[in-house]
């Protein structure tokens, strides 16, 4: 990776980032925190905890609007105007939980509904617990301490700033709630006015990515014939659609794990889990199904196109089905979301490496590969130079029993928080107190 370019600021730069991060207040964000978890906005039904990020802004004097999408559902776009000379820099992070937050969870979640499951806040001296209470309400509370601490300190931009909170940024798929998720709630902001220069992400792990992956779901479905528990294995004519699967199953989690290497660059390692199976009725169980259907997701590296990937994945599927004669399957691609990348050169990756370097007091260097997939990517397919920045994630060391696996979405440290906010904030000074021309590069 090469050295951040270095662009020092100005002393009043200098001075206007240590206002802002004199304004900084943990306690303000741990209450907003707390606040926001106690507000259920499972992805398709975010209207409740939008209007309500709505109203604060407007309370600390930053201008904001609820823009829906439907009766349930709707996005924050908020905008601090400057001089009129600057670029325009987006603040934003996803609103949507990744669960239900009722007993539907259960058990696939696991057999029981942890504390950072439910959809209310449990504060424990700086730890906040409860349904997205890191995953995304952290970043929308940090985001917004952020744009507090520039209201608060009085300094002047030449740039505006937007902050926007949507919909969608879990990747789910929810038919009952008008196809929710998938980056349809950003897609819907930025096809609705908001056209930012520049766009700052925040979502967890402690680096500054420039690119991040897209992700494909497949459904592979193994035949058989539907059958009887009473007759013996043998029975002409019975062919069983759920043994056949398990070693197709085995196959599979063999090449996913091949597909990774094979298709891994830049900071991108594009991961592949299978991820739920289906077959047969639970209160039929004397008749083996006729049909099993595996469905996975596999991540998408920024230079490997979704029709790419879903041509590798038939690849394997004829190798299988030529050592495998007997077994009947097939397949579709039921979900496709590209990658996206900026150029790491670009002003506001290069502007955020700086802060981080700031705060860190250290060279920036070469960050964990990447496979988690966020709105960052489709913001950059429509052409927005965007930065991600983060924190460490998840906490450690929790006073309470979280759940396994993505226990960390829902449990915060906050004092973790507070480093992220002043990269942020060294990146808007960076940014909204210069020049529009200065950081803009022109069009070809």
């Amino acid at each position: 990776m090469k050295p951040t370019t270095p662009k020092p600021m100005t002393a009043e730069m200098e001075r206007a980032y240590e206002a802002c991060c004199k304004c900084l207040d943990a306690n303000r964000l741990k209450t907003l925190l707390c606040a926001l978890t106690d507000i259920h906005s499972p992805t398709g039904a975010t209207r409740a905890a939008s209007e309500f990020m709505v109203q604060h802004l407007n309370q600390m004097g930053l201008p904001s609007k609820y823009m829906g999408m439907n009766d349930i559902s709707g996005n924050v776009l908020g905008e601090l105007k400057g001089a009129g000379t600057g670029a325009t820099l987006l603040l934003y992070a996803p609103i949507d939980t990744h669960l239900e937050g009722d007993d539907s969870d259960l058990p696939w979640a696991g057999p029981t509904q942890e504390v950072d499951m439910r959809p209310e806040a449990k504060l424990v001296d700086d730890w906040v617990y409860g349904l997205g209470s890191s995953n995304p309400k952290a970043m929308v509370a940090t985001l917004t301490e952020v744009a507090n601490a520039v209201v608060d300190s009085g300094i002047e931009f030449k740039g505006n700033l937007n902050i926007a909170f949507a919909d969608g940024g879990m990747p789910v798929n929810v038919p009952s709630r008008d196809n929710a998720g998938m980056s349809n709630g950003i897609e819907h902001l930025l096809n609705r006015g908001l056209a930012p220069d520049f766009c700052i992400i925040m979502k967890p792990w402690i680096w500054v990515y420039h690119e991040e992956p897209g992700m494909g779901w497949f459904k592979i479905t193994v035949h058989g014939t539907l059958g009887y528990a009473g007759v013996p294995r043998g029975t002409p004519g019975f062919r069983s659609s759920i043994v056949p699967a398990a070693e197709l199953i085995t196959n599979l989690e063999a090449w996913l794990q091949e597909y990774t290497q094979r298709n891994t660059s830049g900071v991108v390692r594009p991961d592949g889990w299978i991820s739920a199976l289906r077959s047969g009725w639970p209160d039929r169980p004397a008749f083996p199904s006729a049909a099993t259907e595996i469905f996975f997701d596999v991540r998408i590296n920024p230079r490997t196109s979704p029709a790419e990937v879903k041509a590798q994945f038939a690849e394997f599927m004829r190798s299988f089905c030529m050592e495998h004669p007997d077994t009947q399957v097939d397949w579709e691609m039921y979900g496709s979301v590209p990658g996206g990348t900026t150029d790491p050169d670009n002003w506001i990756v290069q502007s955020a490496r700086r802060g981080w370097e700031r705060v860190e007091e250290k060279a920036y260097s070469d960050p964990d590969l990447l496979g988690g997939q966020t709105d960052g990517a489709a913001i950059r397919r429509l052409g927005i130079p965007t930065a991600r920045l983060g924190w460490p994630w998840p906490a450690e060391n929790s006073p309470e029993r979280v759940a396994e696996g993505l226990g960390g979405m829902g449990a915060t440290y906050v004092p973790d928080l507070m480093p992220c906010a002043r990269k942020i904030l060294y990146a808007l000074v960076d940014t909204l107190m210069r020049d529009r021309q200065e950081v803009v590069a022109p069009e070809v």
